[in-house]
């Protein structure tokens, strides 16, 4: 298309109303096998994607039906340097679709020209990346790095020489962090970097000369490690008036000291949070939950995860003769004053015959509960079996323990209370075996709005998986299946739990003809919308693949902070 093409494109996006000269200003914001090496190769973190439907990573079908309004808003925005000298003179409620058409074509001049100029009172990313009717296409699952870059270095353009004060609110959250990037670049901005990128625009605009006579409400989901502490410190409290103010509706926090994660709790703003998750490095004992739960108050809060060993005694704390724990007490007194907590992840904490005091006094049924490796017993289970939560879950991880072995019955009760409304169910590491199979599928049975199933870690041979898969098919809304390497791929003694380093070395050539059977029955149940999958190292997690560079570096300076600390002891012994 030559430069007059574009001019004529730009007349058309220009919309004026039939009894004014001016321009409109109302917004209208609308399975196949792939080897272990390869996969490494493609991602640090490991995550062997060793069976899909389709070659390669698997997509559902889209519509991708564009109007012709956004064709035109294609054209344009592919001639970068037309499209920027012509933002002047585009109606406004035109500017949304020229943002999604820039993101989509990837021209991050445009996107960040288009932010600059923004005219209109929100600007929310997940809203105009979503499915409209000019483009059903839902864009959110893009964390492309240079578009996101665009969008937040256009807000502080738009900051310093802006020609409307309009903009109110700047709302970043809402993006899906995926493992397989589709935007033309293929590098993703994660949760951590967003952060460190918007972080560090708010503490360069800090004291800066603009033209904005308020200051704008940016809405963003922060990610805070030790590496970028000192900066989301800043932008959360500057010195003086700053014309971004930063709004955490979630935050996640790694790799912090206590004090740290009280300092920034205290500043993002707790009257407001919905979501916190304190995870992996954040070393948490039972007292300091209550200090911060006590101290903080979360009133809002909908969404809680804690770290691993955030319910074990401190060292100055001893039992009491009867057997209390006044800390788990006062940790639960403190759950029940959140009138909206949903969804609660406390995985490989020890709660032996803690769970009764820890959830009975929850006011509000929970949606989502993540109880793995907790070293529950058999009065855990049957609390859990019973209890108001249960048919409510939506979400379900009792992995690390040995249910249908131990627990039959209260398990399966459980399973039967939360069959209405269990969608995600995870049993990984729990010693299902052969022999547990047919128990399995009639717990199974009544779980008909079950659409992942994960049980990774599992002894199960390649009959018992064609078995298991052929009941599963009966599941209507089931799409994602997580399974183990069948137990005859690997050496003949091979003890479960497996270490990392067992769990990789097995018998591919038979795991691909296993595999192809399994993929047969589902074929000939008519199912293959099922997506069946073998990650030997869990999940794709983003966070933990965007900050692992960090997170080792913290690691090991622990380790060595250890080392001193046990030096010095001895020192002082000899």
């Amino acid at each position: 298309m030559k430069q007059t093409d574009a001019s004529t494109v730009t007349a058309k996006l220009v919309s004026k109303d039939q009894n004014s000269s001016q321009m409109t200003t109302r917004a209208s914001l609308p399975l196949s096998v792939q080897n272990p090496e390869t996969a490494a190769a493609k991602s640090s973190h490991k995550t062997h994607m060793l069976w899909e439907e389709q070659q390669g990573q698997h997509y559902p079908e889209r519509d991708t039906m564009k109007s012709l309004r956004f064709i035109s808003a294609e054209a344009l925005v592919s001639h970068p340097r037309v499209a920027q000298e012509s933002l002047d003179h585009i109606a406004y409620n035109l500017y949304p679709l020229l943002f999604k058409a820039s993101y989509l074509l990837e021209q991050a001049e445009v996107t960040r020209a288009v932010l600059s100029h923004w005219p209109l009172e929100e600007f929310r990313l997940a809203v105009l990346l979503g499915p409209n009717t000019d483009h059903p296409e839902d864009l959110r699952d893009r964390a492309c790095k240079a578009c996101l870059e665009a969008c937040m270095q256009g807000l502080a353009d738009h900051v310093l020489q802006s020609r409307s004060n309009r903009l109110r609110v700047a709302d970043f959250t809402g993006i899906q962090d995926v493992q397989v990037q589709q935007c033309p670049c293929g590098r993703a901005l994660g949760r951590w970097g967003r952060t460190k990128v918007l972080v560090r625009i708010c503490c360069q605009l800090q004291g800066q000369p603009c033209t904005a006579r308020h200051p704008i409400e940016v809405f963003a989901d922060l990610f805070v490690t030790e590496g970028n502490f000192d900066m989301v410190v800043q932008a959360l409290k500057p010195a003086g008036p700053a014309p971004l103010q930063v709004c955490c509706p979630s935050l996640r926090a790694d790799s912090l000291s206590p004090g740290q994660l009280l300092q920034v709790l205290g500043l993002a703003g707790p009257s407001k949070l919905r979501k916190l998750e304190v995870v992996h490095n954040v070393r948490l004992h039972a007292g300091h939950v209550q200090q911060l739960l006590a101290q903080v108050g979360l009133p809002q809060l909908t969404s809680l995860t804690l770290p691993t060993k955030a319910f074990d005694a401190p060292p100055t704390c001893a039992p009491t003769p009867e057997g209390e724990d006044p800390l788990l007490t006062s940790i639960a007194w403190e759950l029940s004053q959140m009138n909206k907590l949903t969804e609660l992840s406390v995985a490989f904490s020890t709660l032996t015959g803690k769970i009764r005091t820890l959830l009975s006094p929850l006011k509000t049924p929970l949606r989502v509960l993540d109880l793995a490796n907790c070293a529950l017993n058999h009065e855990d289970m049957s609390f859990l079996a019973d209890c108001k939560h249960t048919a409510h879950l939506e979400v379900l991880d009792l992995s690390g323990h040995n249910l249908v072995h131990l627990y039959p019955s209260t398990f399966f009760q459980l399973l039967s209370q939360a069959a209405q409304t269990l969608r995600v169910l995870t049993l990984e590491e729990c010693n299902i075996t052969d022999n547990h199979v047919g128990m399995m599928i009639l717990g199974l049975s009544p779980c008909n709005q079950l659409q992942e199933f994960k049980f990774l870690g599992n002894p199960l041979s390649a009959s018992a998986l064609q078995r298991l898969f052929a009941a599963l098919c009966e599941l209507p809304r089931l799409r994602h299946i997580e399974f183990p390497v069948p137990k005859e791929c690997y050496p003949e003694g091979t003890t479960y739990p497996q270490d990392e380093l067992s769990v990789s070395k097995f018998d591919q050539q038979k795991y691909d003809m296993i595999a192809e059977d399994l993929r047969a029955v589902l074929l000939q149940a008519n199912r293959e919308d099922i997506q069946a999958s073998t990650p030997l190292f869990g999940s794709f997690d983003p966070d933990i693949h965007e900050t692992s560079n960090e997170l080792g570096t913290f690691l090991m300076q622990a380790f060595k902070t250890a080392l001193e600390n046990f030096s010095r002891a001895l020192e002082q012994m000899e």
